[in-house]
């Protein structure tokens, strides 16, 4: 097979064949069954606009892009290899450029740049999620540590995540990991204003946060948020234009490790439960077996698989800011894969994001199922002898 030649970012909409394959991926789709929420009308949106068919790009037409959970499910499924979800990115883009980011995410944004966080609270208070674990983590006041926590704004600030970094920092303390928390040094990562299109408002966060870190000596970063994961990995380097000089883990590669190495040991626990792959960890990063591998070193355990899983798997709906810019939407999607959990007899959904969390668990809610959700981190923590 030839290889297939390089393709510029602007070129890539010119291979879409519209076979609509995408549709049946994306989760914003199968909710609505509107074409207009669909990859192939984004990217014939695009099209029309390049070829002069569309003169200028209006509120609706940028409606269509923000109305995107860019979980990338339609690339993954693309029999042209169509970047679909990168050209969705650089689309938001430039609508951001030409002033058509919706309210409620340029809103965002300046949160971002005010707060050094999504939520508009003072940065200072990043750790009070610590306040009333049964003691300090050992990690509280480190000045240096080869490994650093890196929390994330959802795990800081929104009182049902603060469990998984509570539940992570007593992992690492009862394993004699030596790890530092950044404090009101940890600035927001940066992903909703790239994901926004604005990366250049990103860039000072990015820099910083690097910054931070290293002049901690630190050698790894670990993270619980797999969006914090992937743009630290994936992205920060290409932001800064040069190698990081340290290793991004998400916590469930990090405690898989732990676990495999005796550092760590697990009783039994009897409990049906199915693991949620979250897009920027799974389908976009690669990491799908190392919290398999978690759960499955849980004696007693019975581990089954959703109907989409790893790289297939379905959104929870919290991607793309799409929970800030169109609430009901998110909410259908994290529907949607609840009662997927469902329909295979989990009694327990569990996921590595605490967005992916929250959102489920508000779904299981909605659909009135008596599901718990919960967070790798938490499982560990519970089986811990």
């Amino acid at each position: 097979m030839e290889a297939r030649p390089e393709r510029t970012p602007n070129d890539e909409a010119l291979y879409c064949v519209r076979c609509g394959l995408c549709l049946s991926a994306c989760p914003g789709y199968r909710h609505s069954l509107n074409e207009t929420d669909s990859p192939r009308a984004r990217i014939a949106l695009v099209r029309a606009l390049k070829e002069g068919l569309l003169e200028v790009p209006t509120d609706g037409y940028a409606r269509a892009f923000f109305r995107c959970l860019l979980c990338g499910a339609c690339t993954f499924v693309c029999p042209s290899g169509v970047a679909v979800d990168r050209i969705l990115e650089l689309t938001r883009g430039e609508l951001a450029h030409l002033g058509l980011l919706p309210r409620a995410l340029s809103d965002l944004d300046e949160r971002v740049v005010h707060y050094r966080n999504i939520s508009a609270e003072q940065n200072a208070g990043r750790l009070i999620w610590a306040d009333n674990l049964p003691t300090p983590p050992t990690g509280l006041g480190r000045t240096r540590a080869e490994v650093i926590y890196f929390v994330g704004c959802v795990g800081s600030f929104f009182p049902r995540s603060y469990v998984v970094p509570q539940s992570l920092v007593q992992i690492l303390d009862r394993a004699s990991v030596e790890y530092a928390l950044l404090g009101g040094e940890e600035w927001c990562c940066g992903y909703p204003l790239f994901i926004n299109g604005e990366p250049e408002r990103a860039r000072e966060l990015i820099r910083h946060n690097v910054e931070a870190v290293k002049s901690m000596g630190a050698r790894t970063v670990v993270t619980t948020c797999p969006s914090c994961f992937y743009f630290w990995k994936h992205s920060y380097p290409a932001a800064l234009g040069e190698e990081l000089g340290l290793e991004v883990q998400h916590a469930a590669e990090f405690l898989a490790r732990l676990l495999e190495s005796g550092a760590l040991t697990l009783r039994e626990r009897a409990e049906v439960v199915t693991y949620h792959d979250p897009c920027d960890l799974g389908r976009k990063g690669g990491v799908t077996e190392a919290p398999r591998r978690i759960l499955r070193a849980i004696p007693g355990l019975r581990v089954v698989e959703m109907e989409e899983n790893r790289a297939g798997s379905h959104c929870c709906g919290g991607g793309g800011n799409l929970e800030s810019f169109d609430p009901a939407v998110s909410l259908a999607v994290a529907r949607n894969r609840v009662r997927q959990a469902a329909a295979v007899g989990a009694a327990t959904i569990v996921s590595a994001c605490q967005q992916c969390e929250r959102t489920l668990a508000n779904a299981a809610r909605a659909e009135r199922l008596r599901i718990k959700v919960k967070d790798i981190t938490e499982m560990v923590l519970e089986a811990l002898e």
